[in-house]
């Protein structure tokens, strides 16, 4: 293990993430807020820290997949601890630094579970912080980073795998990892300002545009009001919301691929599941408040931007869905399991592994028919491996388990109901956000050791569990 250039990478990361404390300085300036030397002690702590992490790391050494999975885990958790100091630090919240650790570890992996209430009397700078980490951790600030790794001696490839979403992450765009991290971001800074843009014509100021479009691009559900997206009472905004979220959640990489070709987003069997899954989830959605007259002021219309917001493990809310019938609020945690598409900004198992998985048992019951059949797994013309079929089941028991054995242990250590629970780590673990029970708008009043298990499942969520349970295995730190 070459601890050196952990280090090194580490501290890189650390320094190019200080830069963005930085920005609600300006936002701070341009409103005349007072929070400049909150931000700037955070930024100088932070660049520091990266300094001497950098030179304690010195030397001449390649970056291998092992050192990847470290650094990824390491940064996600240390740019959330060090993201947490302007909100530790800031007067305006007077937050522990359980709950400052909670709500930056919640933006950057785009979870959206919040443990702050009256936003809307908030600092802009603190409000546009909150949304920045989102948009940063929404596409991984490790790709941004891998963009300039080649330029400082450290390849990059390495770190892009180990933090990129999905079952398939061998496919290049371009023949270079810089170039690829680099046309991603492109794609996804041209997604963002588009979305920004729709969102001011649609009604809203151009604060509420450019802080609404980093966390709805994001898929990551954070607001600057306490009301999210019931705030503005506007269709046209809803829409907006409804458009970009489905965009946000189909694999980044086939948006690029489809530039020129629109005609490859209906050709990709992944996206087609998704959307007949977002249509599916929204037809049960309005029947179900279209049988319960009053559990909604417009079942249509809340039906559907609630089946794609949490499906697509946004988060946004116009109404409390928690008290509808229960059917609804269960089926909607239930679909953020499968979330969007892999490559995608949005958590959850993944589209392209939950229509393997229902193929494969479509297999196996054609095998019990015809025992001397063979019958190769495809998705389109393509035969998917075995190999790629174990590990996707694999991935399925591990995420389940987890699952079920981190409601166990919150059940264990607090004294939360099991819906409480139960949709509070089902809420983490996707990278949903809101929850059900007493974690259906705020997570403020969990015990301090709930908060930590929790940003322990949102981490595991955003880094796909495996990136971070290697790391707990003995063979990984043998040499």
């Amino acid at each position: 293990m070459h601890f050196g250039v952990i280090l090194r990478t580490t501290g890189v990361l650390l320094c190019l993430f200080s830069i963005a404390m930085l920005l609600p300085v300006v936002v701070a300036l341009i409103y005349g807020e007072d929070t400049q030397r909150t931000f700037l002690t955070a930024f100088c702590i932070t660049v520091a820290s990266g300094a001497v992490l950098w030179l304690a790391g010195r030397g001449e050494a390649e970056l291998r997949s092992r050192e990847g999975f470290l650094i990824t885990v390491l940064f996600y958790v240390g740019l959330g601890l060090f993201g947490a100091l302007p909100m530790y630090l800031s007067p305006s919240l007077a937050e522990s630094f359980t709950d400052a650790a909670f709500e930056s570890l919640s933006g950057l992996t785009t979870t959206g579970a919040t443990v702050i209430a009256g936003l809307d009397e908030l600092p802009r700078s603190i409000l546009f912080y909150r949304q920045l980490l989102q948009w940063l951790g929404g596409m991984g600030i490790i790709v941004l980073a891998v963009a300039v790794l080649p330029m400082l001696g450290v390849g990059g490839m390495q770190l892009y795998r180990a933090e990129s979403p999905g079952p398939i992450k061998d496919t290049k765009l371009r023949p270079r990892i810089a170039e690829t991290a680099k046309a991603l971001w492109l794609i996804y800074f041209g997604i963002s300002l588009a979305c920004g843009l729709a969102y001011w014509i649609a009604g809203m100021s151009p604060f509420d545009a450019i802080c609404h479009a980093f966390s709805t691009v994001a898929i990551g559900g954070f607001s600057t009001h306490d009301a999210s997206l019931g705030y503005f009472a506007s269709p046209a905004v809803e829409s907006v919301a409804i458009f970009f979220m489905i965009v946000s959640g189909i694999n980044f990489g086939l948006h690029f691929f489809a530039w020129r070709s629109p005609g490859r987003y209906f050709q990709d069997m992944e996206v087609r599941t998704y959307l007949a899954a977002l249509f599916g989830v929204s037809v049960l959605v309005v029947w179900v408040l279209l049988r319960h007259p009053g559990a909604a002021d417009d079942p249509l219309r809340d039906g559907i931007f609630h089946a794609v917001s949490i499906t697509t493990t946004t988060g946004f809310t116009t109404a409390n869905f928690s008290a509808w019938p229960s059917f609804a609020p269960f089926l909607l945690l239930f679909a953020a399991f499968a979330g969007g598409c892999a490559g995608s900004t949005a958590g959850g198992i993944k589209m392209i592994r939950m229509l393997l998985i229902f193929r494969q048992g479509v297999r196996e019951i054609r095998r019990l028919i015809h025992p001397n059949g063979v019958f190769p797994l495809k998705l389109g013309r393509d035969v998917i491996p075995d190999r790629v079929v174990d590990s996707i089941w694999g991935f399925f028991a591990a995420y389940m388990m987890i699952f079920l054995g981190m409601v166990c242990l919150l059940l264990a250590v607090s004294d939360l109901d099991f819906t409480t629970a139960f949709s509070a780590v089902g809420a983490c673990l996707n990278n949903l956000g809101p929850g059900l029970g007493s974690v259906a708008v705020n997570y403020a009043d969990l015990p301090a050791v709930t908060k930590w298990l929790l940003i322990f499942t949102m981490l595991l969520g955003r880094l796909e569990i495996f990136t971070l349970l290697v790391l707990l295995t003995p063979s990984y730190w043998r040499s």
